[in-house]
């Protein structure tokens, strides 16, 4: 139920962006959205505890709001005001939520699992009871930086969870464009990890997933690649026209949506009424609402704050 209450708001959420984000003036710079994905992130996050490290990648609202980020914090964040969770200086590009413990969002592709590979060697040198989980895309995995940081958690054992939301697309190229295998979860293998390959739509199963590799990074067994198949609704970014995309794919995967797979599997077993589905909708659009209120409210940051909260060597 929490997950579909998660998924549900996600949804909400960043459907209305992508309705503001069409409106002149109303937030400025690029929008990147991971609609359609939703059961990524409420699956994971579900299976963590408070003390769990999450490090994400551009498509963060998701993860953010799973994790139990503050709508609003994170709506003023991104209309750049004063009260968002980053004070502005974030937009929706570079979101941290340090008191959910979600320590960074990166653009920059494959930048995520070079620091979730320090923040999982903090947690094992202090023998904390805790993991740390890296959100990361199915394009990132060309790069170097996370063949350095596959190798590397391998090699030490790390307690990190690489959680790879393979939707099929790296920006404008298809999956067999940018990557030569057919299964990214076979890669695990070649760092002395566990690669295991699941439906991404399906919140159970991603899960049940995220259980058993975090329990084994418990165990002190090492790290474990994730590769969950899913897909992105919308473009790379709001401005991005999707012609690379087959009209007929897209409208295939949306009928495969994980909130409605979610929504009948709980149906099924007894556990969800419409009753009780229109008040998480209700619950979730209020919420939404009263997010970009307070967001539009919300003063501008002073020039002047922009050295405030920097660090220097």
């Amino acid at each position: 139920m929490e997950m579909a209450r998660t998924m549900i708001l996600a949804r909400q959420f960043e459907e209305t962006l992508a309705d503001l984000v069409r409106q002149q003036g109303k937030i400025h710079g690029m929008m990147i959205l991971a609609t359609g994905q939703e059961a990524v992130g409420s699956g994971v996050c579900a299976a963590l505890s408070a003390n769990d490290i999450l490090i994400t990648n551009h498509r963060s609202h998701h993860h953010l709001l799973a994790r139990g980020a503050d709508p609003k914090a994170l709506m003023a964040e991104i209309f750049g005001k004063r009260t968002g969770c980053n004070k502005g200086k974030s937009g929706t590009l570079h979101l941290a939520v340090p008191e959910v413990n979600a320590l960074c969002t990166t653009t920059v592709v494959g930048g995520g699992p070079p620091i979730a590979v320090g923040a999982a060697f903090a947690q094992q040198y202090e023998n904390r009871e805790a993991v740390t989980v890296c959100f990361l895309g199915d394009g990132s995995t060309g790069e170097g930086s996370v063949h350095e940081a596959f190798n590397l958690a391998g090699l030490w054992r790390l307690p990190v969870l690489f959680v790879c939301e393979n939707n099929k697309y790296a920006a404008a190229q298809s999956y067999r464009e940018h990557t030569p295998v057919d299964s990214l979860a076979a890669r695990g293998a070649a760092y002395g990890m566990p690669g295991e390959s699941i439906d991404g739509n399906d919140a159970l199963a991603v899960f049940e997933a995220t259980r058993r590799a975090r329990a084994r990074a418990l165990a002190g067994e090492g790290p474990t690649l994730i590769e969950c198949l899913t897909y992105r609704w919308r473009g790379h970014g709001e401005t991005d026209h999707q012609l690379y995309q087959p009209a007929d794919e897209i409208a295939a995967w949306k009928k495969k949506c994980p909130i409605d797979r979610l929504v009948n599997t709980l149906r099924e077993a007894g556990a969800l009424g419409d009753a009780d589905l229109e008040a998480m909708r209700a619950t979730a659009a209020e919420a939404v609402a009263d997010a970009v209120r307070f967001a539009e409210e919300s003063p501008w940051p002073e020039p002047q704050e922009a050295l405030d909260d920097v660090w220097v060597a």
